[in-house]
């Protein structure tokens, strides 16, 4: 018998059209393995939210194993520690994985190389990306730093290469090394805050491939549907992709079969290889602002008591804006917020209450369960005016015109129970049109003040 060779899942969780998978498939027997490193990530440790999808995906991804008389061995530890040891344990000479870029996951590579100490070899694939950060370049051959054009550029060599189906047969070890339980990792919540989660979603490969083709139907009304939250136009992919549950070139695939106006949709999972690439430049996205007139941008202090109080009412989706109150509890019992409302929310932190984005990133982290290190940041900073590619700051939206816009009274009456008996066009600002609840909070803060506010603020910085 060949030697094992071992498979490092990480945000990879899929069998079907997975490099690393085909290829040590193809090598001899093959030991999967998962290992929850909390180390190596630093601050960046999965959040609570990302941590109950988590297990749920580990879970299935098992169950695929199963099928295929495999199973999915895990390990709590320093990935390069614990997978040195596996090899050695097992007499493996070959890890195979798929690359990552994040800046922890860069580090992680590297110390499991160190580990192995050229014993054994870590073998790296494509496949969690349309494309890896460096293959879309400018005529100079630098990396793209706005979007237009490298939208441009890799939409040129689209469509992605097929996807490749899961191999027939993923022969075991002589034996099989210990792991631990994932009961063990305690990643589920408890008190349980997550019930509502298991109400909208199915993780794992299975459930992608099924939100895959729900969204189908809907992929030609998604130009306009993305911008309207009462309606359900959206794919609700982001946190099947985040996990590698699914492939982008799968979805575009299936996507293009049945379509061919479906170009917004593409855009968007071009945006994802985009933030790949800025974060693969720049390294420090989510802690630094790019533009560095913003380091010195007059944010109001967090150590103050009535900042904390606002930034509270924000998370809990208890300004008096019914739009970002909405966004906000469905994060909160969901995980997950519409694409347009996030926008708002994001904007309402940082331009009417004048709070630094890093804290709002930050919130997104522990609970989108899309928690995307390269899109969080990358969206957060294209909001606040700060980032290499971004809105003016001087953009400021107005939730209560957007909220009118786009059409969101029925998705704030799901929401905000407070406001479910207000009709349109009353539902928007029932403060000024003098319909407010009493259970319900008065604006925190009026736009036409929040707006003075935050441009005598970006004044100061000009």
């Amino acid at each position: 018998m060949n030697s094992p060779v071992i498979i490092w899942f990480r945000r990879d969780l899929r069998l079907s059209d997975q490099a690393a998978v085909t290829a040590a498939a193809a090598r001899g027997p093959v030991i999967p393995v998962f290992v929850l490193d909390d180390e190596t990530p630093g601050d960046r440790k999965m959040g609570a939210a990302s941590r109950w999808w988590l297990h749920h995906s580990l879970k299935s991804l098992d169950q695929r194993l199963r099928e295929k008389d495999s199973r999915l061995i895990l390990k709590c530890g320093n990935a390069g520690k614990v997978l040195a040891d596996i090899a050695r344990e097992a007499g493996a000479k070959e890890i195979h994985a798929l690359h990552h870029y994040e800046p922890w996951w860069l580090n992680a590579e590297k110390k499991v190389r160190d580990a192995l100490d050229n014993k054994a070899e870590l073998v790296l694939h494509d496949g969690n990306y349309l494309l890896p950060p460096g293959v879309v370049t400018t005529g100079n051959g630098d990396p793209y730093k706005i979007f237009t054009p490298f939208w441009k550029s890799l939409r040129a060599i689209m469509p992605p290469s097929d996807t490749v189906p899961v191999p027939q047969k993923l022969e075991s070890p002589q034996q099989w090394p210990l792991g631990d339980n994932l009961e063990d990792w305690k990643l589920l919540p408890s008190p349980n805050w997550a019930a509502g989660f298991e109400d909208v979603w199915k993780p794992g490969e299975n459930g992608a491939r099924a939100n895959v083709d729900k969204f189908i139907e809907k992929a030609p009304h998604y130009d306009a549907g993305r911008n309207l939250p009462s309606k359900q136009l959206v794919s609700r992919l982001s946190p099947h992709l985040h996990f590698g549950e699914i492939s982008p070139s799968h979805v575009w695939h299936r996507i293009t079969a049945h379509h061919s106006n479906v170009e917004t949709y593409l855009k968007e999972l071009g945006w994802r290889d985009y933030a790949q690439t800025v974060i693969y430049q720049f390294p420090q996205y989510g802690s630094e602002s790019y533009r560095e007139q913003f380091c010195i941008f007059p944010w109001r202090d967090m150590g103050d008591a009535q900042v904390r109080k606002e930034f509270k009412a924000w998370c809990d989706g208890e300004t008096g804006y019914p739009i970002v109150d909405a966004g906000m509890r469905e994060l909160w019992s969901t995980g997950w917020m519409h694409n347009r409302v996030r926008m708002i929310a994001a904007s309402f932190l940082i331009k009417h209450l004048l709070i630094d984005w890093r804290e709002g990133e930050q919130w997104f982290w522990d609970t989108l369960v899309d928690a995307d290190f390269a899109s969080n940041s990358v969206n957060w900073q294209w909001v606040a005016g700060t980032g290499v590619d971004s809105n003016m700051f001087v953009r400021i939206m107005a939730p209560l015109t957007q909220s009118e816009k786009f059409n969101a009274g029925d998705y704030i009456r799901k929401w905000v129970p407070e406001l479910a008996d207000i009709s349109d066009p009353y539902i928007h600002d029932p403060e000024e049109d003098g319909v407010k609840p009493a259970n319900y909070p008065t604006k925190i803060i009026s736009h036409k003040n929040a707006r003075e506010r935050a441009l005598t603020a970006y004044r100061e910085i000009k």
